[in-house]
């Protein structure tokens, strides 16, 4: 005959085992992505460079295909926003520019003294207060 005191022992050792290194599995998850939860959207800086050609201080860098930048320009749209929109992959200036701004990934958005990685609308609406201002 079995002793079922023997197996819950083993069950509640199996147990621990198993929640500890799901817990330190979830610990280390946070700890590499942590510095890219709190990692801004945006970066300030002078990139009155780039507007010398704009008749806007707006700059959308993007691509055709790509969602997040029609979703970017739309927006912007709705809100009467004039801005320069360059494909990165047809317009030779607009691949430069990318490559200075050290972009990786589109859209990228000039707005004044800002450089907005994605599309953050939160980003966007404070770039265009700050503008205004």
């Amino acid at each position: 005959m079995t002793n079922p005191i023997k197996y819950t022992h083993f069950f509640k050792q199996s147990l621990a085992f198993i929640l500890t290194v799901l817990l330190g599995l979830m610990i280390g998850y946070a700890a590499i992505h942590l510095k890219e939860l709190a990692k801004s959207s945006y970066v300030e800086g002078d990139y009155s460079n780039f507007y010398v050609n704009a008749k806007s201080q707006v700059i959308l860098y993007g691509t055709a295909t790509c969602p997040f930048c029609k979703e970017a320009r739309s927006y912007l749209k709705s809100k009467n926003i004039s801005f320069a929109d360059y494909d990165v992959n047809l317009h030779e200036q607009g691949q430069k520019d990318f490559e200075k701004l050290n972009g990786e990934v589109v859209p990228l958005i000039l707005i004044g003294d800002r450089k907005i990685s994605g599309f953050d609308l939160q980003a966007i609406d404070d770039a265009l207060l700050q503008l205004n201002n």
